[in-house]
């Protein structure tokens, strides 16, 4: 046993008020207990009920480190099985996504399963006859996962067995997928434009908190998408705009910029950037989408929905929203110095198909691996992965804007550069992490 498996005290010990241990980042059997612990306690994201529209229609994904699949059932409905079979263990679904018709069948001994997971057919049954075969764990089929919930199409589920209602877990958070969805005229989002996905050599922790870190945009984004800015006010008097100098052009705002923009924070990890304005608020308007949401919604409600400008809203653990141009990504962790990312864009229903143009744009310019923007906070990762080994001073510091009385009670508005919700996303870790224990 290491020196933090079953020691409460010593993993609360690894995050302090304003600071938090380099073991988070780096330490083997730290990564181990997320996967065990964090990932079983917290509610998990694991797909998009488009992806299934119809019955037998599936997508594989993990949540932690267990397989999962999630399925439409015969009845409408989307279940989330743990991808095993229940005879040798073997993976049942094997593609990324698919229709397995009525049932899955294992290719190892052709044991069969109904979409909701339990068991179809056997070959050769009559040789676990008087066994008591009736009463094993095998008999009952691919296991569900107990706690999933369909949350205007976004599904996610909870593996431990007890823990807090999706509810309570995400509370006034939902107002962000809320305007995402409401967005569309329709109130409907489906997944479009396929995935991107790109590894990256650093914690899974580091994504989540540079999603709500403001002041690096400036710095780290200069050579690009400074550049970018650079070529533009190079351009001849009457050039029209490109789309992509819109995208660009917000990541080098000074620093009263993001100021000004202020953070929301909220309980469990949750928070985002943007509560007044955002680097998606001045993108051009579209033709004919302000026309269809007034007649959805009433022109005061439509220009509610689309005056919000949310930046980055994160979903601790592990996903992040951008609302106004319908973009998520999932940060997967595949060992402490490694996470893949995947960056999935969705199509409002029902509106104009220029929005989905400058989403699936954004996508690739930022996100991409072979995108612009995204390589420099790559590289800022992976120095802060391999410096993270220096022994000279343990700690990472996140004490911009420290208040020692900051709380969380529903929700709290701050100065946009303040730290408070990377500290929100550690005390978040602590009490996930220790549930249970």
């Amino acid at each position: 046993m290491g020196k933090y498996r079953g020691n409460v005290d010593a993993i609360r010990g690894l995050v302090r008020e304003t600071e938090v241990h380099r073991d988070l980042y780096t330490d083997p059997e730290v990564f181990e207990l997320e996967m065990e612990q964090l990932f079983a306690n917290a509610w998990v994201y694991v797909g998009h009920d488009s992806q299934v529209p119809n019955p037998g229609d599936f997508f594989t994904t993990t949540i932690g480190r267990q397989p999962v699949v999630m399925v439409r059932h015969s009845d409408g409905s989307v279940r989330v099985l743990y991808n095993r079979c229940p005879h040798k263990g073997v993976k049942v679904a094997g593609e990324p996504c698919g229709n397995t018709g009525k049932f899955f069948r294992c290719p190892y001994h052709a044991w069969s399963f109904r979409t909701d997971g339990s068991l179809l057919s056997i070959p050769l049954k009559k040789g676990y006859e008087n066994t008591g075969f009736e009463d094993s764990h095998a008999a009952k089929g691919m296991t569900a996962v107990g706690n999933v919930r369909n949350y205007r199409g976004f599904v996610f589920a909870r593996l431990a067995a007890s823990g807090e209602a999706f509810e309570t877990y995400f509370g006034q958070s939902l107002s962000s997928l809320d305007n995402m969805i409401d967005r569309s005229p329709a109130g409907r989002l489906e997944v479009a434009g396929g995935v991107l996905r790109y590894m990256h050599n650093c914690n899974w922790k580091m994504l989540v908190e540079n999603q709500t870190d403001t002041c690096h945009p400036m710095v780290a984004h200069e050579s690009s998408a400074g550049t970018a800015v650079s070529v533009w006010n190079a351009a001849p008097p009457g050039t029209p705009k490109p789309m992509a100098v819109e995208i660009f052009a917000p990541f080098v705002s000074p620093y009263e910029f993001f100021e000004n923009m202020k953070i929301r924070v909220w309980e469990n990890g949750h928070g985002h950037t943007g509560v007044s304005h955002s680097i998606h608020s001045d993108y051009s308007a579209v033709p004919g989408y302000f026309e269809k949401m007034s007649a959805a919604y009433g022109e005061e409600r439509a220009k509610a929905i689309m005056d919000e400008a949310r930046h980055n809203t994160v979903y601790f653990p592990n996903i992040m929203i951008k609302g106004p141009i319908q973009l998520l990504r999932v940060f997967r962790p595949i060992a402490a110095d490694r996470t893949l990312v995947e960056s999935w864009t969705f199509r409002l229903v029902d509106a104009p198909d220029l929005l989905l143009e400058r989403t699936l744009m954004y996508n690739r310019l930022v996100n991409a691996p072979t995108s612009v923007v995204g390589h420099d906070d790559l590289e800022m990762y992976e120095r802060a992965q391999e410096a993270l080994a220096s022994d000279g001073n343990p700690w990472v510091n996140v004490q911009r804007l420290y208040d020692p009385g900051e709380r969380v009670e529903g929700e709290a508005v701050t100065n946009g550069t303040n730290e408070w919700q990377m500290r929100n996303q550690f005390r978040a870790w602590v009490k996930y992490m220790t549930a249970g224990m």
